[in-house]
């Protein structure tokens, strides 16, 4: 695929189910017993993430047209980057009738619509922060936890049973710390953990793991991933860490990444950037795989909590995914390797 898209995706899946196809049956089925009410997309298309906001429309509009949705099924209002904005519009769009609310974005936005919400529409937050959730929130943005067991039940498929964890003091490094401890003892792995911004040293020859996880790719880590490769030790890491700097390319070379599939994510990029310009990135990916879910749900109606619970989950950009009545997602992610040049897809694995 396209580097470039790839890198893109890195930023902020059978050929008959890829969700940019025109499915011709929805259209019929929508005019025989569809959902009639729009579904409403809460998105930032002013304030700090304007840009983000714009492009995740983009993705939007061009789900409703593989669809074959009409032209009211989509309500785009603008939470204007803020808390305040987002529950403005989410009341603004439960008056109006909405059958579900897709995003907001951040975690601030998400806790305020979900507030005004009040679960009476399914909500699908496009978030990761887990703690914004309110109840009747879905939250699908991905997230350092499913990143993280996909690429450990991997490695412990592979052999693996020590792992050490190396924590940057950052909101992803800890959270993928909390994810790998969570799983110590489904996975029958040993962990243990050390903090690089605490000045912790790496452990010494004798002493190093089966492998180690390394959550991004910043230049303190860029830094222990050298080392790491430099012992034979089996390095893994998440799509944070998914960079195609010259350097990064050398320090990652061998290790394995959880990511959204590159093979998947480029066929939606192509059509992306052939109506739209330019690359999306994996929010404008989320906000298609989001709309589509609901488009379709829409197209056979009526749209409720409980159809997003079903069982065999929805086919996206960003993976098979299935939502939980907790309010999170199981989501598959490809496993790729690092060339040196690039990376290639391995294997699929399942995160939590």
């Amino acid at each position: 695929m396209n580097r470039r898209q790839l890198l893109h995706l890195s930023s902020g899946l059978m050929l008959s189910s890829l969700p940019w196809l025109v499915d011709p049956l929805l259209a019929q089925k929508a005019k025989a017993k569809g959902d009639k009410r729009p579904i409403a997309l809460l998105l930032p298309l002013t304030g700090e993430y304007a840009a983000l906001g714009t492009s995740m429309k983009q993705a939007a509009m061009l789900a409703q047209i593989n669809q074959g949705a009409d032209a009211a099924a989509l309500m785009t209002l603008d939470t204007g980057s803020t808390g305040k904005g987002a529950s403005a519009q989410a009341t603004a769009a439960i008056r109006r009738g909405v059958a579900m609310l897709i995003g907001p974005l951040t975690g601030g936005e998400t806790a305020a619509a979900g507030a005004a919400n009040a679960r009476r529409v399914p909500m699908i937050a496009l978030t990761n922060d887990p703690a914004s959730r309110a109840a009747g929130t879905q939250i699908f943005g991905i997230t350092a936890g499913q990143l993280t067991s996909a690429v450990l039940r991997y490695a412990r498929q592979r052999g693996v049973r020590r792992v050490l964890v190396i924590g940057d003091g950052g909101a992803w490094s800890v959270a993928s710390a909390a994810a790998a401890t969570a799983l110590r003892a489904e996975l029958g792995i040993e962990l243990s953990a050390i903090d690089v911004m605490a000045g912790q040293p790496l452990p010494g020859a004798g002493e190093m793991p089966d492998a180690v996880l390394l959550p991004s790719s910043d230049d303190r880590a860029l830094a222990a991933a050298r080392q790491i490769q430099a012992s034979g030790v089996q390095l893994l890491t998440t799509m944070q860490g998914l960079d195609y700097r010259p350097e990064a390319l050398a320090a990652l070379k061998g290790a394995w990444l959880a990511s959204i599939d590159p093979e998947t994510f480029s066929g939606f990029a192509s059509a992306y950037e052939a109506r739209n310009g330019g690359n999306p990135g994996a929010l404008a990916a989320l906000t298609y795989d989001a709309t589509t879910i609901a488009l379709r749900l829409r197209a056979t109606g009526p749209i409720s909590t409980n159809a997003l619970f079903d069982p065999t989950g929805f086919d996206c950009i960003t993976g098979p995914v299935r939502f939980r009545t907790d309010g999170s997602c199981a989501r598959q992610f490809a496993i790729l390797v690092g060339t040196g040049d690039g990376y290639d897809k391995a294997a699929v694995s399942q995160g939590t």
